[in-house]
């Protein structure tokens, strides 16, 4: 389980597009994840362009946004495209960083139990610490208040 003030596990993910992100190579920044659940889902998609429509006031005070998910690249990329999304979709197909992070659970729906994504999201500083975590996120006015705590830095 991830605290407060820990340093966040470093990971290297495959991103839309193309290309990686490393987390400690982006050291110096602030750094926003969002974990969610798949693709092209109501709740996701309404938080992914929640955080897109932020985009410009997080780059205006130096924090970076990426959304985590267990879709392929090519999901993302479709997914992107479908929306206009502008925020980076990262791949994380085997759940490795998920587990890491916590937010690979146990789920029930309809009174089935299976794994998934928790919709989470992690606030790490531009020293590399967790400054908040959000767990089992409500979509609705989340980004905006995770704008307000990358502001409060």
């Amino acid at each position: 389980m991830l605290e407060i003030s820990e340093f966040a596990p470093d990971f290297t993910l495959p991103r839309d597009g193309g290309g990686e992100i490393t987390l400690t190579a982006l050291r110096g920044a602030p750094v926003v994840l969002f974990f969610y659940p798949r693709d092209n889902t109501p709740g996701c998609t309404t938080e992914a362009m929640a955080f897109t429509s932020l985009l410009a006031d997080f780059a205006s005070i130096g924090t970076q946004v990426f959304g985590v998910s267990r879709d392929s690249i090519a999901s993302h990329d479709k997914f992107r495209d479908k929306h206009s999304l502008r925020t980076p979709l990262l791949s994380d197909a085997d759940s490795d960083m998920c587990e890491t992070y916590g937010v690979w659970k146990e789920k029930r729906m309809y009174g089935k139990k299976f794994m998934g994504i928790e919709r989470t999201t992690v606030l790490i500083d531009a020293e590399g610490r967790i400054a908040r975590i959000w767990p089992r996120v409500k979509v609705p006015g989340h980004a905006e208040e995770v704008l307000a705590s990358a502001k409060a830095l």
